[in-house]
């Protein structure tokens, strides 16, 4: 059973994300906070294995809010996993949370659905961002300047040639199981690939792993610049 922890100012947001998330098999919502202040609190008390913080929170809360979750991390302890949502449509919102430690951006706009994927997701490890943002990362990777998120210290060399496939399929945008067509290999096996490829490269989200394909000269931008396209989610 996976546990969250649920942070927004406002009433009804947080009745419509219990509602939504108590429903799902397999979640169950242990607390409910108002403030960053009492996010970071209720967090040392209840360890969830999720930190949901609702749109409600203003930006600069919510990315101090991440900030003194990464840390409460205890030594031998798990880092906190938090899943923000926004209502901002600014990519240095997006950037500011990343870098002080969320594992997943994603609009508030977001479908019910696509939520408790998003949950799901950030539980097991990974990290989410909507594609507009993934897209908007790609396109700052390739023509800068780019965000300022740490560059995996890790070397291309270590990855395996299949590896490096799958690596370079994820800098081009694709999700798992366009990367699984693609190389004509299961998607769970594609999931272990990008989880060895993070571990290898000393990277703990995909964002970070295709920063380091493009500055690892891995994959190259197009001769002629162009924007961002749409594209599609990790699942």
């Amino acid at each position: 059973m996976i546990t969250v922890l649920l942070a927004d100012p406002h009433t009804l947001h947080r009745l419509g994300l219990r509602t939504h998330l108590g429903s799902c098999h397999g979640l169950t919502v242990v607390g409910e906070a108002t403030t960053g202040a009492e996010t970071v609190r209720l967090h040392e008390r209840l360890r969830p294995d999720v930190v949901l913080l609702g749109s409600g929170l203003p930006a600069t809360g919510a990315t101090t809010t991440v900030r003194r979750l990464r840390q409460t991390r205890t030594p031998g302890s798990a880092a906190p996993r938090v899943l923000v949502l926004s209502s901002a449509h600014r990519d240095e919102h997006a950037y500011d949370v990343l870098r002080a430690g969320a594992d997943g951006f994603l609009p508030a706009t977001i479908t019910p659905d696509d939520l408790i994927a998003a949950v799901f997701t950030v539980a097991a490890g990974d990290a989410v961002v909507s594609p507009r943002l993934a897209g908007a990362l790609i396109h700052a990777v390739r023509y800068g300047p780019r965000p300022e998120i740490p560059l995996p210290s890790g070397r291309l060399e270590d990855l395996t040639e299949r590896e490096r496939d799958v690596l370079a399929a994820l800098a081009a945008g694709r999700s798992n199981a366009e990367i699984a067509a693609r190389l004509s290999i299961a998607t769970t096996t594609v999931k272990s690939h990008v989880g060895s490829i993070l571990t290898k490269i000393g990277a703990r989200a995909r964002v970070q792993a295709v920063i380091f394909a493009y500055e690892s000269g891995l994959v190259r931008p197009p001769l002629t610049p162009a924007g961002p396209r749409d594209i599609s989610g990790s699942r």
